[in-house]
């Protein structure tokens, strides 16, 4: 059976080439990381009997695109993928300051958030890191990489370090882990785990209500992770790695866009180093409708008058189905 290559560290590619000089493992990182090769036959300063057994023995993972849409309005493209036999979906955000692409991290989603289409034809399987990173290299080049596409990333949390200890490598793509956001429903214990690795990207916690009432109709895992459990996990992490958290929280109609529930999202977070994302809510089948732009606007003043940080979120993408919470594939 052939090595899935890309996932492989510097280190690791020069352990199962063994006869060649370890320099030629870098070389190797190089061209696939960096150069984006797609085979072996392109790596031309390697020599021809290292490139054949390389063919013989690894393979190079590759999102191969089934379709690609682009929304008149932004640019903003989404691919679909085939990524070893499984479909995935990515969006190609483009921004004066440089372009971002969402990846997904699972076939399918096991977390069953009722405002969100990811996992509504289930869950399949885990992606490897080489199929995060074939995302990626898909859209190349990009400055900054947000893991929000379909899946949990911290329910396939082994992969997820490894693609980031992949991506931030310097013999690689070498993007500043600074670029890179990981988000979350709220898997408390892999919040801890994370902040042990005391990584410089920027944790975003999929948040969307201020009382555990609210969020447990519509989040399953609030009912496993209580909002004060999930919100000493979060000091824990800002404390530990020094970095501010993301809050994500869509504004849902008559749902959790209320004066009220502004002050009680204000009080719970007084205090955490953090800033909010107010997101509209997106189309999905799912009944829901978006809370009008002045209440939106009412309920991001309430949170910076009491010292929160808050941005009000441009939605791009949702004229094709790319925003928030519409990623799902349709041939899962």
């Amino acid at each position: 059976m052939q090595t899935e290559i890309l996932s492989l560290l510097p280190q690791e590619i020069a352990e199962k080439i063994p006869t060649q000089p370890k320099y030629r493992a870098e070389q190797i990182f190089e061209w696939l990381h960096k150069k984006n090769a797609q085979s072996f036959s392109e790596m031309l300063n390697l020599p021809k009997e290292l490139r054949e057994e390389l063919d013989a023995n690894f393979h190079i993972t590759m999102a191969n695109v089934i379709e690609k849409q682009v929304a008149e309005s932004d640019g903003t493209t989404k691919f679909l993928t085939t990524l070893n036999g499984a479909y995935a979906e990515s969006v190609l955000m483009r921004y004066k300051h440089g372009n971002s692409v969402c990846i997904s991290t699972q076939a399918g989603c096991k977390m069953g958030c009722k405002f969100c289409a990811s996992g509504e034809s289930g869950f399949q399987r885990d992606f490897s890191a080489a199929e995060y990173l074939a995302q990626v290299y898909n859209c190349a080049p990009v400055k900054n990489i947000v893991l929000m596409g379909c899946g949990e990333p911290l329910d396939n949390f082994d992969e997820t370090i490894r693609f980031i200890e992949l991506i931030t490598h310097p013999k690689g793509a070498n993007i500043s882990g600074r670029n890179i956001t990981v988000s979350t429903c709220g898997l408390v214990p892999q919040i801890y785990s994370l902040a042990e690795k005391r990584l410089q990207i920027t944790l975003a916690i999929s948040l969307h209500a201020p009382t555990d009432e609210i969020r447990q109709s519509i989040m399953p895992i609030a009912k496993t992770y209580p909002l004060q459990e999930l919100l000493t996990a979060c000091r824990h992490y800002a404390e530990k790695t020094r970095r501010r958290l993301t809050f994500e929280y869509a504004l849902t109609k008559d749902l959790n866009d209320s004066p009220t529930h502004a002050k009680t999202l204000a009080k719970l977070l007084q205090g955490l180093l953090c800033h909010v994302n107010l997101i509209p809510i997106n189309k999905t089948s799912a009944n829901f409708s978006p809370t009008p732009h002045r209440t939106g606007e009412t309920f991001a003043n309430i949170l910076l008058e009491n010292k929160i940080p808050t941005t009000i979120r441009r939605s791009l993408g949702g004229e094709i189905d790319a925003a928030c919470g519409q990623l799902r594939s349709k041939y899962a």
